[in-house]
């Protein structure tokens, strides 16, 4: 396993992408570090969107003008925005576990083969 990792934490991009697992245990590790990346991405996008929008804030707070409203669209549109497109980003990575479960690729895979052996028996 730790050979593994070492494997393809060390491999670039495109090499990661192309890769094709031999075996039926470097295929799941191979999902489930693809897996791992994902929801990592989805972590880094969310602490990036939490430390900016506080910086942000602050930043429009200091340059309000006397009696003039924090709450405005200026204040809140990159919150606004930026939040859509993280909410869809956690979407992406964590809905179609919820929805489809865990081995629903696996699964759907087999019913395609056995479709397909079928058809040619």
């Amino acid at each position: 396993m730790a050979n593994d990792f070492e494997k393809f934490r060390q491999m670039n991009k495109k090499a990661f992408k192309n890769y094709v697992p031999t075996n039926e245990e470097e295929i799941k590790f191979y999902e489930a570090y693809k897996r791992v990346k994902q929801i990592k991405g989805f972590y880094i996008h969310a602490m990036v969107f939490v430390v900016i929008n506080i910086l942000n804030f602050i930043a429009n707070y200091q340059e309000l003008k006397p009696n003039e409203s924090f709450f405005t669209i200026k204040m809140f549109s990159t919150f606004i925005l930026w939040g859509i497109a993280l909410f869809i980003h956690g979407l992406s990575v964590f809905l179609p576990s919820i929805i489809l479960g865990n081995d629903w690729e696996e699964r759907k895979i087999k019913q395609i083969m056995n479709q397909e052996k079928s058809r040619w028996e």
